[in-house]
């Protein structure tokens, strides 16, 4: 028999769990914060390295900008006759001008040259109030050194000056004497307080040269024993510095950890690396601090790590829940499957009479669709037949002006027949069966249209519609006194649409042309052709009234017209047709007279182009 848990057993394992898991996720949290310092720090020693190397770098660039200076100067024949015993006139004033120069272009604090027994004869600073002439420098281990090996170099405190500087120096060629350059590091301090790293250069006894930060210049790593510090003193070296130690302290964190600061000033843990300068025994030192990045990176750790436990502890008291949850879930999906037995034979039955009327339904509709079907027939075919009435006005229109042009050729052909001028005559006969042909045409069309066929888009040959059109008006304009200027289009320039319908559009424009520039005093009526790339445009232009601006708007409205007997059919059946074939059709006027443009797509010539007569006979013969 087993016996269930006391209420306050059960209590007692609830509270060890929760401390149980309190102290994981303290522990998951301090060992987060210690893997991420350790990352934090070799981030910072990856990125102080290269720091450290780039500082070295510059800093041994500023060296070697001046340090082949004293050899090029000891070269020099004028600076080696200053240290002779009695130089000539005017070249110790000549030399210090030239010092002086070199000074300025080469950035160097000063140039002087010495005699062998340390005297200075000639200085860059000879005009200044702390001049260095006539000063002996004869102590300063520096000279001692280039007077005996040929080359020294020493860094210093000026006894002049008061300036800290590294002083280069080569003997002359005659070792009667020894030149100086000095060299002050104010900039590079300068550009290293701009850093975020603290900076400075030691020499082998750990004393501090050049740093970022002034105070502690002159400063060591360790203690100077008195010997040291007379010999340093006797030297004139470093002045009266007290050489303290520096503010650094090492930390039992890591070796290259050091505490920075004490006394006043709160000390903040920095990172330490130090590298050596080529070409000298001093080593350059970074103090990078640390504490901001280490914190940071320390509480991204805690909160990562604490994130990942609570994650997990939570992913243990899911498993554990779902455990309990599912044989839960068991009993429920029982009684949810009779309940859902229940409903889907409701919802059967229910389905069965919504299939049923909409059985109904799609009865209805199948039998309102084909009625909508036959009173579309019929309002089609309504539409058709007043469509068919207006196209038979428009065809009545256009076929009075062939038939006015038959009845104007038979007239002439009448009368050159009773003058003898059968070949006039037969040519006249030709036309009025070209004209016939125009006017069978255009029944065609209406037979078309009724037939609900629609227009054509070929290759046309503009000089054929030109011909055509010609045909028709030509006569009139001759007898009327209208100079009518048509030009003869090249064979090979064709338009896409459909032949006989622009043809009827150009007789159109034409033919009210002539209407507006009848009785006015020397009368024209123009044709001029404009191709522009893909388009080819036919402007149709008279020296009318023009067309007044409140009816420019209207001229292409159905039954709008200004003719008394017109029916106001033409430029609207015009621009019909001319949009039917892809084109545009517009027009511009003024007191000068009107202006009507077709514009249409170009197309290949036809294939039968070859075998036409050429357009210009064709129009001269009209």
């Amino acid at each position: 028999m087993i016996v269930p848990a006391s209420p306050s057993s059960k209590d007692y394992r609830r509270a060890l769990v929760v401390v149980a898991g309190l102290a994981v996720l303290i522990l998951t949290g301090w060992l987060g914060g210690r893997v991420a310092e350790r990352w934090a720090l070799t981030d910072l020693r990856r990125s102080a390295s290269s720091s450290l190397g780039l500082q070295v770098a510059a800093f041994r660039a500023e060296m070697q900008t001046q340090s082949s200076l004293p050899l090029a100067l000891a070269a020099d024949p004028e600076i080696a006759g200053v240290v002779a015993p009695t130089p000539e006139p005017g070249l110790v004033e000549s030399v210090n001008a030239r010092l002086a120069q070199i000074a300025e272009a080469t950035g160097a604090a000063v140039i002087y040259v010495m005699r062998s027994d340390g005297v200075t004869v000639a200085a860059s600073n000879a005009g200044a109030e702390k001049s260095f002439l006539g000063r002996n420098y004869g102590f300063r281990p520096y000279f001692r050194k280039s007077m005996q090996d040929g080359a020294g170099s020493q860094f210093a405190l000026g006894t002049v000056s008061g300036r800290p500087g590294y002083y280069l120096a080569r003997r002359l060629p005659k070792d009667d004497g020894v030149v100086v350059v000095k060299i002050e590091f104010d900039a590079v301090e300068a550009a290293w307080r701009t850093s975020r790293e603290s900076v400075f250069v030691s020499d082998p006894r750990g004393i501090v040269l050049v740093a970022s930060d002034p105070t502690w210049r002159f400063r060591a790593f360790r203690t100077v024993d008195e010997a040291e510090r007379q010999r340093i003193r006797e030297a004139l070296e470093f002045g009266e510095a007290p050489l303290l130690p520096l503010p650094v302290y090492a930390t039992s964190d890591a070796p290259d950890v050091v505490r920075v600061g004490g006394g006043a000033r709160p000390a903040w843990p920095a990172l330490m690396l130090d590298a050596s300068i080529p070409g000298t025994d001093w080593r350059l030192h970074t103090l990078t601090p640390i504490a901001t990045a280490v914190q940071r990176e320390r509480a991204q750790g805690r909160v990562i790590a604490l994130l990942a436990a609570g994650l997990a502890w939570a992913g243990l008291a899911t498993l554990w829940g779902r455990r309990r949850r599912m044989r839960t879930r068991l009993a429920e999906a029982a009684t949810r499957r009779e309940e859902l037995e229940v409903r889907v034979a409701e919802r059967t039955h229910a389905l069965s009479q919504a299939n049923r009327q909409l059985l109904a339904e799609i009865e209805e509709r199948r039998r309102a669709e084909a009625e909508r079907e036959r009173l579309g027939r019929e309002l089609a075919q309504a539409g058709r037949l007043a469509a068919l009435g207006q196209f038979a006005a428009s065809m009545a229109h256009e076929i009075n002006q062939p038939l006015a042009a038959i009845r104007s050729y038979a007239d002439n052909t009448a009368i050159l027949v009773r003058r003898g001028r059968i070949e006039d005559a037969a040519e006249n006969v030709s036309a009025i069966g070209r004209l016939t042909e125009r006017i069978g045409t255009l029944t065609r069309q209406l037979k078309g249209f009724a037939r609900r066929a629609s227009g054509r888009r070929e290759p046309v040959r503009l000089c054929d519609i030109l011909r055509g059109s010609l045909e028709v008006v030509s006569l009139r304009a001759a007898q009327s006194g209208i100079a009518l200027d048509v030009p003869s289009p090249a064979p090979d320039l064709a338009v896409l649409g459909d032949g006989p319908r622009l043809e009827q559009v150009v007789v159109n424009l034409l033919q009210n042309a002539l209407d507006a520039v009848t009785g006015r005093a020397e009368p024209w009526v123009a044709v001029r052709i404009e191709e522009t790339g893909e388009r080819i445009a036919v402007e149709v232009a008279d020296n009318g009234p023009g067309i007044p601006e409140a009816d420019r708007a209207q001229v292409f409205d159905p039954f709008f017209t200004t003719k008394s007997e017109g029916l106001g059919l033409g430029l609207a059946i015009c621009r019909g047709i001319v949009e039917e074939c892809g084109g545009t059709l517009g027009l511009r006027s003024g007191t000068d007279g009107t202006t009507f443009r077709m514009e249409l797509t170009r197309a290949a010539v036809p294939p039968d182009a070859a075998q036409d007569e050429s357009p210009a006979a064709s129009l001269e013969a009209i």
